[in-house]
């Protein structure tokens, strides 16, 4: 009987090897994770699950039972040290464990600040995993003054969580500007504008020096300009990097994460990857895409290949992020972009549309989700949509799909 075991219990592969039975495949599954809860949802982690209004199973993606049901082997609380994959084996501890398919779904990890500048601190937090927020959570509190490091999306979600919990925060980006990696100037006044309302205080174009505390505990930050915070947490949002090290040391090739072909298949033919932690072809590029969305779909497209369907995996990027009662709502990549048209929405809404030259790449939407369909609509179609109704709100942006 064939053995499918997949390394990585979260949404990659929990929606693997589901898909895998859904599919008909009747061989022998195991599904690996290292955390000892159930494969669980991650983006409602920092934001209801911190904030009290979401419950621990309530994040779970498929109860205990389905697992059983459908004779998946979930193997939690377990680390493998080891592939062999000339002898097509996982090193679990003193147990070897064989397989005949392997797939990788390990995601990725948070950058941590250096224990050199303070980073072994009690009281410092990454927000990533479920231990991490509830490490955090008894910080969270009303009248608590916070750091945040970083003005990417991970660090402003966690911004406006704590805000809205009362806590001081002080948010530093060591770019000239917060979101400038992933999104455009516009983006970036728009966020920066809803924070500062919510009374966070935002300094751009300034990193942190060090951090300092007392028994253990982090207590002061010292920022680059010599500006001395008391603080009684910290989180630092940095980014994140793909978990490839037990592909890297299996000889697995490796590039931005664990390098695969259009169907999934990383250099070795018995192994495959999928989620966070695979990086694949993408219109004649190499892209790593850090989303739920990605991890699902390109999951059920190598399960499907696993069974032989040898079907290339066409990513449709998309993403969002929630910051108190805004919600943004992105389609597209944006690289490459060279200029953007504002649309303004009803009610407040707003939503940026990335061009290159007068091709559309991308949008980013803002309590806007009509203008997100029909831009993602378009986008995924290869379509680009004319500047001027777009920049028009009076116009309605549904032609656009039948040009």
């Amino acid at each position: 009987m064939t053995h499918i075991a997949v390394i990585g219990a979260g949404q990659a592969g929990s929606s693997l090897v589901a898909k895998l039975r859904k599919c008909g495949f009747d061989g022998e599954i195991t599904l690996i994770g290292a955390e000892k809860v159930l494969p669980y949802q991650r983006p409602p982690l920092s934001k209801a699950y911190l904030l009290g209004e979401m419950e621990l199973e309530r994040l779970f993606l498929r109860p205990e039972s389905f697992y059983a049901e459908n004779n998946i082997t979930l193997r939690l609380g377990t680390k493998v040290d080891a592939i062999d994959a000339a002898a097509k084996t996982l090193q679990i501890g003193d147990e070897t464990l064989s397989y005949d398919q392997l797939v990788l779904t390990t995601g990725s990890q948070p950058r941590h600040l250096p224990a050199a500048i303070g980073g072994d601190l009690g009281g410092v937090h990454v927000v990533r995993d479920l231990k991490d927020v509830d490490a955090m959570a008894p910080a969270v509190t009303d009248g608590a003054r916070a750091l945040i490091v970083g003005g990417g999306y991970i660090g402003l979600e966690a911004a406006a969580v704590c805000a809205k919990r009362g806590v001081s925060v002080t948010l530093v980006e060591m770019a000239d500007r917060i979101l400038q990696r992933v999104a455009a100037p516009e983006t970036s006044d728009y966020f920066r504008a809803l924070h500062s309302a919510q009374g966070v205080d935002i300094r751009e174009g300034v990193g942190l020096s060090h951090l300092e505390g007392d028994a253990g505990k982090v207590t002061c930050a010292v920022l680059a300009d010599g500006t001395r915070l008391d603080v009684d947490f910290v989180v630092v949002g940095v980014g994140i990097t793909p978990a490839s090290e037990l592909a890297a040391d299996a000889g697995l090739e490796i590039e931005n994460g664990i390098r695969t072909d259009e169907l999934g298949r990383t250099s070795d033919p018995a192994i495959w990857a999928a989620g966070d932690c695979a990086s694949f072809p993408y219109k004649g590029q190499r892209i790593r895409l850090e989303s739920v969305p990605n991890a699902i779909d390109q999951a059920e497209v190598v399960a499907e290949n696993l069974l032989g369907a040898e079907k290339a995996y066409v990513a449709t990027p998309w993403f969002w992020s929630d910051q108190y009662d805004v919600k943004l709502q992105i389609a597209g990549l944006n690289s490459g972009y060279d200029n953007v048209v504002t649309r303004q929405g009803a009610d407040g809404s707003m939503s940026f549309w990335y061009y290159t030259g007068d091709q559309l790449v991308a949008v980013d939407a803002m309590n806007d989700p009509r203008a997100y369909m029909v831009a993602k609509r378009l986008i995924e179609a290869g379509k680009t949509a004319d500047k001027a109704i777009v920049a028009d709100p009076e116009a309605d942006l549904k032609p656009l799909l039948k040009a």
